[in-house]
């Protein structure tokens, strides 16, 4: 993403409201959380798990401190208003992105570029509600201007994330995919 591209906040604004109807379509339906995700490791619950847990601990590194990845806790099986929660904290996401200088300098102890850092956020919120879309069978069409600034970042951080295991080999997809559908397959999706 360039300096003059869309603010982090703003984007983030756009994919969760991707996003959150997705969580909400899963919310209502317990059968769904066993179901597998594209994400081999997860199925619905876990990542729904770790997708809370990304929107949380991005407002930390938002605000310059480190976040606690160490643990997953179960959000879902907190309470039946999980989704309700979940679009609160996507709220406070965009606000702590959205703060005087959340772009600016390193963020947390990841020692990256904060911008480089609430992309990462977007990446998390726009892939895993197609994951999770698609591994329940809802309609998914991420937002436009997320996509477009996302294909930068994801070419770039590909090789760092596929040695550490967060990104699959990336997979050939035809010349008529979309941008979505390439920036999937980078990360090791088949679209």
């Amino acid at each position: 993403m360039t300096e003059s591209a869309n603010r982090i906040s703003d984007l983030l604004d756009v994919a969760a409201a991707r996003a959150v109807p997705v969580l909400r379509g899963i919310a209502g339906d317990e059968q769904l959380l066993t179901v597998r995700t594209p994400c081999a490791e997860y199925d619905v619950r876990a990542l729904v798990n770790h997708l809370f847990q990304v929107v949380v601990q991005f407002q930390a590194l938002a605000a310059k401190r480190d976040a606690d990845f160490s643990a997953e806790p179960d959000y879902v099986g907190e309470g039946a208003d999980w989704a309700d929660r979940f679009e609160a904290e996507t709220r406070r996401l965009v606000a702590a992105w959205g703060a005087p200088g959340a772009e600016e300098g390193t963020s947390g102890a990841m020692g990256l570029p904060a911008r480089t850092v609430g992309a990462m956020a977007l990446l998390d919120l726009t892939v895993h509600a197609w994951d999770l879309a698609r591994a329940t069978g809802m309609a998914f069409e991420p937002a436009p201007e997320a996509v477009e600034g996302l294909v930068p970042v994801v070419e770039k951080l590909a090789p760092m994330a596929r040695e550490m295991k967060v990104f699959g080999e990336a997979v050939e997809v035809g010349e008529s995919a979309t941008d979505f559908e390439r920036m999937l397959a980078m990360t090791g999706r088949l679209p």
